[in-house]
């Protein structure tokens, strides 16, 4: 696990990352976007209310690819089922 120097608003942060580098500066780019958008829509925020802000829009974010990803699952599960009948009842 190597230090990965990546940048936040105007400060540089030294992370560790499990994975390749490119990996971590896609992420500080995705919160640097996020921070953008919650200063845009609510300006005059202190930097901690927007940093908040943004991260409750990357939970929610996150919880709705979760949601999403159970659906799909479920839909998975679902038509797996089926074929594995209609297999069955093709072999029988």
């Amino acid at each position: 696990m190597e230090p990965v120097k990546v940048k936040i608003r105007n400060l540089e942060y030294l992370i560790m990352c499990d994975e390749d580098e490119e990996k971590a500066h896609r992420i500080a780019e995705f919160v640097n976007e996020k921070l953008k958008e919650v200063e845009e829509e609510a300006n005059g925020l202190s930097e901690k209310r927007t940093a908040i802000l943004a991260a409750l829009n990357i939970a929610n974010d996150y919880f709705e690819l979760l949601k999403e990803r159970d659906q799909i699952l479920g839909t998975v599960r679902q038509k797996t089922r089926a074929l594995i009948e209609t297999i069955d009842s093709a072999i029988s």
